[in-house]
């Protein structure tokens, strides 16, 4: 199981479920997990932003110290 999908809380939509026993209920917990699950895809997506973008930074620092060198050597 991903860290993502152990983040879920099982337990609270079990309960969420078990209340919804109409219609206007159960489309208000439909719209409920698709909200959930698109806030959790747009924070995993904004993680891998940030990762990437520090890998590059990284990546850039560590170049200019190379060439740095080798123009001094």
């Amino acid at each position: 199981m991903s860290e993502q999908e152990a983040s879920y809380d099982y337990h609270r939509y079990r309960q969420l479920l078990s209340e919804a026993v109409d219609e206007t209920s159960r489309l208000r917990l439909i719209s409920l997990l698709i909200t959930e699950r698109a806030r959790d895809r747009l924070e995993a997506q904004r993680a891998s932003d940030r990762s990437a973008m520090t890998a590059e930074t990284v990546a850039k620092v560590l170049g200019n110290g190379r060439r740095e060198q080798f123009q001094r050597g």
